[in-house]
């Protein structure tokens, strides 16, 4: 039996047969890094993310329910709740950028507490720039 790999297939092959795999390996593989912090660490976040060069995200104010007691205080009576204001970023890198953007995610948006956040990280098949029609990596820097 033989075996070939190449960039977009792999062939396996007998005497009389060979079967060809389609695979996809792409060279520039890019990463989706959710991340939920502190609207106090925003600006903080936002810069550090500036100085390495990641230069494009998308942001949300949400409400998420988590481990952090939060309490409110109203006529000297504190009343808790479960409702805890954060903002969600989404940032798409270039598989060479991860590591560094977790980084500065974790450096920069911890305060030693409960309810810093959470950083999810999953892989991006395809992106695409609208105006120029570019795709993959190059579409996203």
């Amino acid at each position: 039996m033989t075996i070939f790999i190449s960039n977009t297939h792999i062939i396996i092959g007998s005497l009389s047969h060979y079967y060809i795999f389609e695979v996809i390996i792409k060279i520039f593989i890019m990463k989706k890094i959710e991340a939920i912090i502190r609207k106090s660490k925003f600006d903080q976040v936002k810069k550090a993310l500036h100085q390495i060069e990641v230069n494009f995200f998308s942001y949300w104010d949400v409400t998420g329910v988590g481990n952090e007691v939060m309490g409110q205080q109203y006529r000297g009576i504190t009343y808790s709740t479960s409702d805890i204001q954060r903002r969600y970023l989404v940032i798409v890198v270039s598989d060479s950028f991860l590591d560094r953007t977790i980084e500065v995610l974790l450096e920069t948006a911890s305060t030693g507490s409960v309810g810093d956040g959470k950083i999810f990280v999953s892989d991006m098949i395809e992106a695409y720039r609208i105006r120029t029609k570019e795709k993959g990596s190059a579409a996203i820097n």
